[in-house]
Formats: C-alpha cells, structure tokens, sequence
C-alpha cells in the first residue's frame, strides 16, 4: 500500500521552499574513553586521530544527502566524551591544550561545533572537573568552534551549589576574554541541570539528527480559523511536528547506512533562526497573543512543547536530545522584538523555561552584571528543572562595556537581541554559603 500521496509531497516541498523547514543538525557522536592516557601529548594525539578518522567523511556524506534529497542540512557537529573524564588521568596536563586538539580535529573534517569540553558535576568533583571548569573561560577564547557544557545538578542529586558559584564566574570571564569579539566566549557556554546523556555525550560512534521548523508550525496554524477550539490547534502542531520529524528520521537513516555507524537519536526540538518567519514566538502569536510575552505565553508554549513532543515520538524510532520547543531570544526574531518592545522579560523567560525544553537561552545581559548575580540566575533555572524532573539550562552573555537597552550583534545563527535589564541586588551570601541544595522528594522514584 503506497503510503504518499500528492498533498502529502507538495506541502513537504512547501516547508522546505517558503517554510523554513531544514534540518538544523547533523551530529556524530564519538567516544574517546579510549583515548585515555596519562600522558597528555599522547592523549591530545590520540583524540586528534580518532576523531579526524571516525568523522573523517561527516560533511561529505551529509552534504551529499542534502543536495540529492533537496533537503536542507545547515549544520554538521561532533560530540564526544566529556572531556574531565580524560583529564583525570593526567593530572599535569593543561585543559586547555585539549580544547585546541577538539577545535584543530573539528576544523580538519569541516564540521561547524564540536561539543564535549565538559564536566558532570551534579554529585560533586572528580578528578579534572575543577580544573576543565576553571580553564573554560581561556578555552573558549583560544579556540572556534569548541562549546562547553556543565551539568551542576539532578532531581536525584540536587544542586551542587559550589559548581554553581565557579559557572557564575566563568560565565563573566569567558565573556570578558572575548569582549573584543561580541562576547562570544559566554555564546558556547551552557550551564545544565537534569543534561540529557545523549547532549553532548554518546557512547561509541553513532549519528543523531536534530530537526527544526517553526516557520511551518506557524505557517500551517496561519491557515486555521482564529475562531478554531485550542484542542485543534494542538492537534494541527502535533500533526505537523510528526512530518517534519519524518524527515529528520530519513536524514539519520540515509547518513547511517552511507557512514557505516548506527543512528541514534532525533532531537526534534523546534529551534529558531534570526530568519523572519522562522520564529517560536510567532507559533505563539499565531495562536492568539499580541506579543510573545503577554499573559498567556506559557500556558501556549506548553501546549506547543507537548503538541511537538507527541507528534515526533511517533515519526521517530529513538526521541532523545531537548527535544521539545526552544526559546533562545537572540535566535528568534519575534522575541528580539518582544524584548525590544518590554513585552518579554527576563522574569517571563523563566515562568517560560518551566514548560518548554530549555531555559535562559541565548539571553545578552548588562555587561557590570556581577558573578554573583550569574550564578543565582544559574541557580534559580536549575531549582526549576530540579523540582520539575526536566531539562533546565542557562546560556547568557555578559555584554561587557555596555548597559540594558543596547544590542549585541553575533551575526548568523546566533543573531542579535537587545541587553535585557537584570535585577541587580546582591544575592552573594546565598551564593558564597556553597553545599549542596538537597534533592527534592520527587527524587525517592524507587
């Protein structure tokens, strides 16, 4: 029984042409458990081999499955095994030399990220995590396309208070290294609770696909009736969340059987672009708000992240990632103009970052925002994510030299947006008490 139709191919064609549909990323995911050696030459060397030979035809096979299907790929990654855990070994090494093999390995097979500069500290210090944390800042100034991540807490662990007060500061410094580049140190440089295991780290060698397209969430919810009951409109995005997760699925199927490794996971999280029309916030709109931002804003987007959820876990054989909705403000051109306007604040962004798949993402703050004030911002994002058994994260950058209402421009995927005010009183003897913040009873699963 021929499962197509012409609709069906017609308006698939559409999402790519006027839609924005594309497929967001492309990821190998590569252990390097093996790479392990207390010589920290040896180590650099062997990652630099065993990355540029694992992922070696990464953007080739991907480009070519692109331009064969027509099917948009804008970005090609790798992740790899969090990086403290190879730095335990060698307790002389410098982190940041490790840092430079990713981004050196990273530019020889033509990716645009590689993930991994890591640490999981939710149950506290290893051997290498306060080192790799203390060495992120320079890390990421001295190299290009490396990210960072830290995991400081978990619904079964609570919240390492002490891992807290170190990102607040290393938030600050890597945004203070690269002020003379928009800041974009603090860009790469995410602080997780409850970090998925397959983001950034995969076992073994495995391809995982991350799809988008909120412009034809929006495009499709433009042609219902305004008048239409809201169990429509959840339908409508679950019905449209499903065929473009299908396609995300046939990417990861073709790039696994050309690479030879098996596909992992689909993250069918709807991220946006600077694009116009290829906006969260306007899915939002489009639903019946004003402005992103107004009453009403989360009680949409949490039946935008449900909606998406339940129609990709049917189009995928494996859902994994973040996957759900994004809200990265300077990302998305409807809430650069809703936090232009006032209408979108930091205090809404987080009421919003209870329902959705991140947090605090991609948020430009006033440059003299102090470390402290970092870290509590961290602090409160990961209690939400804690006590909800969620994913929470936060991304900001510190806009050194410059104050609330100026804009911050990045250019390309990472847009612009305007410095959002913060509110400033100290909150540092909280912060300096350090501990750890005890796992809620949601925790006691068993």
């Amino acid at each position: 029984m021929n499962m197509m139709n012409t609709g069906d191919i017609l308006e698939t064609i559409e999402m790519f042409t006027q839609d924005n549909l594309d497929v967001r990323t492309v990821t190998m995911g590569i252990s390097l458990l093996d790479c392990i050696d207390p010589d920290p030459k040896k180590a650099c060397e062997k990652i630099y081999n065993k990355i540029t030979t694992r992922a070696a035809r990464l953007v080739p096979a991907v480009e070519h499955i692109s331009a064969e299907y027509g099917i948009p790929i804008i970005n090609k990654r790798i992740s790899v095994t969090p990086i403290a855990m190879l730095l335990g070994a060698c307790p002389d090494a410098d982190p940041v030399d490790f840092a430079k093999t990713l981004d050196a390995a990273g530019k020889k097979v033509g990716v645009n990220f590689v993930g991994g500069y890591t640490a999981l500290v939710h149950k506290g210090f290893s051997a290498g995590d306060l080192r790799l944390i203390e060495s992120i800042p320079r890390a990421l100034a001295e190299t290009d396309i490396v990210c960072s991540s830290v995991n400081i807490g978990a619904t079964k662990a609570g919240l390492n208070m002490d891992a807290v007060k170190l990102m607040g500061e290393a938030v600050k410094k890597a945004s203070e290294l690269t002020a003379d580049r928009q800041c974009i140190g603090a860009a790469k440089l995410v602080v997780f609770c409850n970090a998925p295991e397959d983001n950034p780290f995969m076992a073994g060698c495995e391809i995982h696909v991350g799809v988008s397209g909120p412009g034809a969430v929006r495009a499709a919810l433009a042609r219902l009736p305004k008048d239409a009951p809201i169990d429509q409109v959840a339908e409508l995005v679950k019905r449209t969340a499903f065929k473009i997760t299908r396609v995300g699925q046939l990417v990861a199927n073709l790039a696994s059987e050309e690479l030879g490794v098996p596909a992992g996971i689909i993250d069918l999280s709807l991220a946006p672009t600077p694009a116009v029309g290829d906006s969260v916030a306007n899915i939002l709109e489009e639903m019946g708000l004003e402005t992103c931002g107004c009453c009403g804003t989360t009680a949409c987007l949490a039946l935008l992240n449900d909606a998406v959820k339940k129609g990709g876990v049917m189009a995928s054989n494996h859902v994994g990632g973040l996957s759900g909705a994004f809200i990265p403000v300077s990302e998305d051109d409807g809430m650069i103009h809703a936090a232009e306007s006032g209408c979108l604040t930091i205090e809404k962004l987080e009421a919003m970052t209870a329902v959705c798949s991140v947090g605090i993402d991609m948020v430009i703050i006033p440059g003299d925002t102090t470390p402290a004030v970092i870290s509590a911002l961290i602090a409160d994002e990961a209690a939400i994510g804690m006590v909800n058994t969620k994913t929470t994260a936060v991304r900001v950058i510190p806009a050194i030299g410059r104050k609330a209402g100026e804009v911050l421009d990045f250019g390309g995927l990472l847009g612009y947006g305007p410095i959002m005010p913060v509110n400033q009183r100290d909150p540092s003897v909280f912060i300096n008490r350090g501990g750890r913040l005890p796992a809620p009873m949601q925790s006691l699963k068993n």
